[in-house]
């Protein structure tokens, strides 16, 4: 696959430096930069996902007039995590 190449970045001499500062061994910067980019997509992807998700779920809430309390939703989800750890002992 072919690369392609990010524009330049002009950044303020600190904050080149604190980057520098937390590259872990053997790590170079343009490296860092990449992982950074990459996470954020990756978290944004997620967020726009979720968003997604909770709109279309108020949107059936809307429509079919069914909501959930916090305390409902909260024991539901307490009774998930339970029958996981009983599944992870067995």
């Amino acid at each position: 696959m072919k690369t392609a190449t990010f524009p330049s970045l002009r950044v303020d001499p600190e904050l080149r430096k604190a980057a520098e500062a937390a590259l872990d061994e053997g790590q170079t910067l343009s490296s860092f930069m990449e992982d950074a980019v990459r996470h954020e997509v990756q978290r944004r992807k997620i967020r726009r996902d979720f968003l997604k998700k909770a709109l279309a779920a108020e949107a059936e809430a809307e429509a079919t007039g069914t909501y959930y309390s916090a305390e409902q939703v909260l024991e539901e989800l307490r009774e998930i995590i339970e029958q996981a750890e009983e599944k992870k002992v067995s």
